[in-house]
């Protein structure tokens, strides 16, 4: 993905160039040095659009590690209904700028309604990408892509506004039904109240198909809405994955419940976490060298930061996590006993691990 990314950049300005020389031969020269500005901006903020989308890929049900990357702020599971509208958005938004009123006027009205549900999609995309309760840094490359689309729009409607239609009531179509309504729309003065009329009946027809590919009915609000820490967002996500932490942590979030028996939730650098008792005893044993013996603590601690965080990395699935659990046991066996040996209230000093 990145490769394409990287790709769209490079040959940007190549395809902007063609389209240039294209145009230059028909249109005055202004003109045709802002089309080639805009299309070449708004290349470039897809591809930003695509590289934020990397970054904040995963959907609210992982759990992550905040260095990696955050949540995405558009549901994977109902993600189709957005492309597709932004896709039949795009596809209008580009006949009614080299089109406009060249277009039959059943054709004109079914762009310009495309392009006009595009725009409260656009600004709800804005929205949700406005603000994020974890992260902020690549949070606006997500609003340039639905922003050029906006100006995009208004700069269309702009052009063709004083275009008349009757310059495309002499087309027909071969089927009489589509001509008599292509008919219909070429009258000027109706032709706004036929594009509002069209507005919902196109909206279902989409939402239908759609369905029909296993998208739901509601799927473009529930792709704002079943997200975690973004503006819509109405999901709460599990616990991060500490990246300076105990990859027992990994595995008491990742693992199968009846294997590594996750206990409540508890609090690691600010952050919460889930526990389990094997968690809160290697813990405790941890804090127990530390009181008696700060220099080894030391050397054990260093050792652990070295090995400990890029064996978590590798505990990404369920199996590996209860395979860690399991083969953890007989060192969980040796912290208890110690803790009961050394330490006067030693269950006290389990259970205050990771406390809120």
């Amino acid at each position: 993905m990145i490769g394409l990314i990287i790709i769209f950049l490079i040959f940007c300005p190549i395809i902007g160039f063609l389209i240039y020389k294209e145009l230059r031969r028909n249109t005055k020269r202004i003109i045709v040095i802002g089309e080639f500005a805009f299309i070449s901006f708004f290349i470039a903020a897809l591809a930003l659009f695509c590289l934020a989308w990397l970054i904040d890929a995963n959907d609210y049900y992982e759990a992550i590690d905040p260095v990696d990357g955050g949540y995405t702020p558009f549901a994977s599971r109902h993600l189709p209904t957005l492309i597709v509208f932004f896709v039949l958005s795009m596809l209008a938004l580009i006949k009614l700028w080299y089109k406009g009123r060249a277009l039959p006027p059943l054709l004109f009205s079914l762009f310009a309604v495309l392009l006009i549900i595009g725009i409260p999609i656009s600004i709800m995309v804005i929205m949700q990408t406005s603000t994020n309760t974890e992260r902020s840094g690549e949070t606006f490359l997500f609003a340039l892509l639905p922003l050029f689309y906006l100006v995009g729009t208004f700069l269309v409607f702009v052009k063709i506004v004083d275009q008349e239609a009757s310059a495309a009531s002499l087309k027909a179509y071969r089927n009489k039904y589509l001509n008599l309504l292509n008919q219909k729309l070429a009258n000027t003065k109706q032709q706004p109240l036929w594009i509002f009329l069209m507005l919902a009946p196109v909206f279902i027809i989409v939402v239908t198909i759609l369905m029909l590919f296993g998208q739901d009915a509601n799927s473009i609000t529930k792709v704002f809405t079943e997200t975690t820490t973004w503006t819509f967002s109405q999901k709460t996500h599990p616990p991060f994955l500490e990246h300076e932490g105990h990859y027992l942590c990994t595995v008491a979030v990742c693992g199968d419940p009846k294997v590594v028996k996750p206990l409540r939730l508890g609090k690691r650098h600010g952050h919460e976490i889930v526990v389990n008792r094997q968690l809160l005893i290697a813990n405790a044993f941890e804090e127990l060298i530390q009181e008696n013996a700060p220099r080894f603590h030391k050397v054990i601690r260093d050792f652990y930061d070295k090995y400990g965080y890029p064996l978590s990395k590798k505990i990404t699935t369920t199996k590996a996590s209860n395979a860690v659990y399991i083969l953890m046991k007989p060192l969980e066996y040796f912290f208890l006993i110690v803790l009961y040996l050394c330490s006067v209230k030693p269950e006290e000093k389990i259970n205050k691990q990771y406390a809120i």
